[in-house]
């Protein structure tokens, strides 16, 4: 017995003594990181960015750089909020995989079976799509279709899936990619069918709650009582960061709703990586854990140019998927009005990495990438901030669509209609009715669904007018309104041409109805 408890004793001392090294083995690594991180929020003059680093289940890095606001301040901390946005979708992913568990839900199950108005650009079509195809981003829509009518509108998720049919077709079912938000959007009514609870209640209660992530939150009512949060910020000329409201993206959370804090996201990383399990607790299975992680949708990729450190890539249902010198790596980032965030897996490493920021020009992917191969030991890292900065500041410079309309403008002419022949209801299948009204000699436009699209309009040349937002978007500035006419020279509808990356105005199509 004496001769167990002093080996016991050794082997514990010398475990330890192990496991102390192991950790000692970091302080390199979060040395050259936080220094690394130093020179990013410099260079990119983000306003803030807060980093986190996962290994082997525990948070073993945070820290927060830059100021919570510009001009301010306040640095963010592990505990500081961002709008994760898309980073969302793979609750949604996992809460369905739950359902699955449960026997509630098929992979392969029919999405009219459950919601019978759910359609698509074609009614055959629409019967066959099931619940992987809307994870994975392979119905047929375009990256992005269709998003023009959800962004900062009063629709509700079932509004906005009834409205689906009328996005126009990419690519056959099962044979792209499109990244697709409205997906996503059914998804977390796909949920609400099945459960009788939201989306929220649910991401509360199966996730949030028992992983004790008492700090994210889906609605902007809980942000005051959480306290300590970034403030999100616009991009004005590639440098200047200007402070902006956040914005409710609650009634389409599940696919982009959740505001949370690197603590937090250290504990939604180590679940996945956990195989499902919390504590004692197995929240979902591994068979289904890796159902969410295996490719559903491979990207168009081109062999004979592929690196050393990536020869496929794709998505499997919410998460990117790719190879990553020679190792499994599981990602998404997300994109909110005025915040950019990324979390990154390698599972095979037990390491995780997150990074949030509050500016549009930002950094997350030499951020992560650079503690990424950090953290994997590989000999040689590229200057990954250097390369995206010029990158970034190359596509700014070379984006020529706002110089184009400007340079394409003739000037010194008229409308020409009296501007009372302008005023009309015109109905856009996805936005609605939209006004356009004659106050105090200037022309108004309206949607009727979408406030802050309301803008003045002031002349531009023959039949367009520019649009004057009375509120500034982050994502589009310039923007104008073509009133079409047929050969007769009736006003029959609005053409409408806003330069940006994210948001389709060219779908809008209203026509004049009185």
């Amino acid at each position: 017995m004496k001769h167990f408890t002093l080996y016991f004793l050794v082997f514990f001392l010398l475990s330890n003594l192990s496991f102390g090294q192991k950790k000692a083995n970091y302080k390199s690594e979060i040395k050259q990181l936080d220094k690394y991180c130093q020179s990013i929020i410099a260079s990119w003059e983000v306003p803030s960015m807060t980093v986190g680093i996962v290994k082997d289940g525990e948070l073993i890095f945070s820290k927060g750089y830059g100021t919570k606001e510009e001009g301010g301040k306040e640095v963010p901390n592990k505990n500081t909020l961002y709008a994760i946005a898309s980073i969302s979708k793979g609750f949604t992913a996992t809460i369905i995989g739950q359902l699955v568990d449960e026997g509630k839900l098929h992979w392969d199950d029919k999405i009219v079976d459950y919601i019978p108005y759910f359609a698509v650009y074609d009614p055959y079509i629409s019967q066959m799509i099931t619940v992987k195809d809307i994870l994975s981003h392979r119905v047929g829509l375009g990256t992005f279709s269709g998003d023009i009518m959800w962004y900062q509108s009063d629709y509700t998720s079932k509004e906005i899936i009834e409205r689906i049919k009328y996005v126009d077709q990419s690519f056959e079912l099962r044979d792209g990619f499109g990244y697709s938000n409205l997906m996503f959007i059914t998804a977390g009514e796909l949920i609400k069918t099945v459960t009788g609870k939201s989306w929220g209640e649910n991401v509360q209660e199966r996730i949030l709650d028992p992983l004790g992530m008492d700090r994210t939150i889906y609605s902007l009512k809980e942000l005051d009582k959480k306290g300590n949060y970034a403030t999100p910020h616009m991009l004005i000329d590639n440098t200047v960061n200007k402070p902006i409201e956040w914005t409710s993206w609650e009634e389409i959370a599940a696919t982009g709703g959740l505001i949370s804090s690197v603590e937090d996201l250290s504990k939604w990383l180590t679940f996945n990586m956990n195989n499902g399990i919390i504590g004692e607790d197995t929240l979902m299975t591994a068979s289904t854990r890796n159902t969410i992680w295996k490719l559903q949708n491979v990207y168009t990729s081109d062999l004979t140019k592929a690196k050393v450190n990536t020869h496929f890539s794709g998505y499997g249902l919410g998460w990117g998927i790719k190879d990553y010198h020679g190792k499994m790596r599981v990602s998404h980032s997300g994109g909110y009005d005025g915040m950019i965030t990324m979390v990154t897996m390698i599972p095979d490493e037990n390491l995780g990495v997150i990074v949030l920021t509050n500016g549009l020009k930002s950094p997350i992917s030499a951020a992560s990438n650079y503690a990424v191969d950090l953290f994997m030991g590989l000999d040689e890292i590229p200057d990954y901030s250097s390369k995206y900065l010029q990158y970034s500041n190359d596509r700014y410079k070379n984006d020529h669509r706002i110089k184009d309309i400007e340079n394409s403008k003739v000037e010194g002419t008229k409308p020409t209609l009296d501007l009372t022949s302008y005023e009309g209801v015109y109905h856009s299948d996805l936005n609605g009715d939209i006004t356009v009204r004659l106050k105090d000699g200037n022309l108004t436009i309206e949607f009727e669904h979408q406030n802050m699209l309301n803008a003045k309009l002031t002349h531009w040349n023959y039949d367009t007018f520019k649009m004057e937002w009375y509120r500034q978007s982050p994502w589009f500035t310039l923007g104008t309104v073509k009133f079409d006419t047929d050969n007769q020279n009736k006003i029959i509808g609005l053409s409408f041409d806003v330069p940006n990356n994210d948001f389709y105005f060219n779908e809008i199509k209203a026509k004049r109805i009185q």
